[in-house]
């Protein structure tokens, strides 16, 4: 078993545990949170006695060899770096820093702690992201993609009343192509890697973050148009498009169906556990028992990070992060 330990106490910290019970290879041993009765409420949840509100304390001790960090972007670099540097094995939600200057120096600083440094993109490692992989070439060659994930943020409303929610603060590293935006980048470059070439525009919020935009990643003789939005909602399915066919992904974070449009109408849809977070949870333990970080997992988020980077650079959302 290996003992872990989560730094955040949300929601998605709390998917991310249940996920883990679905695979019995990581076990939660100990919460972080700002103050002590926060973790200690969480922890109690999954009967976990040792709880944190020292970070310093929590890299030092004996009794935890990885940890799943869920703290505001803006923080994952410091994070990151100070349980890297004590030698624990670390897994950290999307995105992994706040620029891809940031990525990089957390990937050496894992290699020279021989450490394992697993960003959690989920899509990934879900069964539906593998069938589409492997069902592409039924579509001949490829010319089109839109990938599509526009929903409408439950704290649009607090910045619109004049609150300043991290979800649109820039001092977060936050915005819509840091956060769903985030999704459609990594699923677009997990299939078809590195663009030739990068267009993007927004609406930029007075706050300085992007509510909603549009980017274009071009391949030579295929493009992927990326439309992305935390202001407004979408039910359109994604789209990838070849000579012979097209093939149609409902919620492009969560692959919940494939439909195959080649020489007939075929749904290649397969049952995947409804804990979508188990999978990745799975992969990086693997990783850890295997000693060895995963490269085309490595290589997909340092290529997403300097994607949204140039992204960011072209439609003028600027983090303070980008000064340090």
């Amino acid at each position: 078993m290996i003992n872990f330990a989560v730094i955040g106490s949300n929601w998605i910290t709390e998917k991310f545990v249940n996920g883990t019970l679905v695979n019995n290879d990581l076990r939660l041993t100990a919460v972080y949170s700002r103050t002590l009765k926060t973790a200690q409420n969480f922890a109690s949840r999954f009967n976990v006695q040792l709880c944190f509100n020292d970070l310093q304390a929590l890299s030092q001790c004996d009794d935890i060899e990885a940890v799943y960090i869920a703290s505001p972007n803006s923080l994952h670099f410091e994070h990151v770096l100070l349980m890297l540097e004590n030698g624990k094995h670390v897994i950290c939600e999307k995105p992994l820093a706040s620029n891809i200057k940031q990525v990089e120096a957390l990937y050496q600083a894992a290699t020279a702690n021989n450490v394992i440094l697993f960003e959690a993109f989920k899509t990934a490692y879900l069964p539906n992201f593998t069938q589409i992989k492997n069902n592409l070439y039924k579509l001949g060659k490829l010319r089109k993609a839109h990938i599509n994930y526009c929903q409408y943020s439950s704290r649009y409303q607090k910045y619109l009343d004049g609150e300043n929610p991290n979800t649109f603060n820039p001092h977060f590293s936050n915005g819509s192509i840091m956060d769903i935006g985030y999704y459609c980048v990594a699923f677009t470059i997990a299939l078809f890697g590195k663009p030739k070439h990068i267009q993007a525009d927004a609406v930029l919020l007075d706050s300085g973050v992007d509510g909603c935009g549009s980017v274009l990643l071009n391949y030579g003789d295929f493009s992927v148009t990326i439309d992305h939005s935390k202001i407004s909602n979408s039910d359109l399915h994604s789209e990838i498009q070849g000579e012979q066919g097209n093939m149609l992904i409902k919620h492009v974070s969560e692959c919940e169906q494939v439909t195959l449009r080649a020489e007939s109408v075929t749904d290649i849809t397969l049952n995947q556990h409804e804990n979508s977070m188990s999978y990745e949870a799975s992969f990086f333990a693997r990783q850890i028992k295997q000693g060895k970080m995963d490269s085309p997992s490595v290589e997909r988020s340092k290529i997403t990070s300097a994607v949204i980077s140039e992204i960011r650079r072209l439609t003028g959302v600027k983090f303070p992060a980008d000064n340090q």
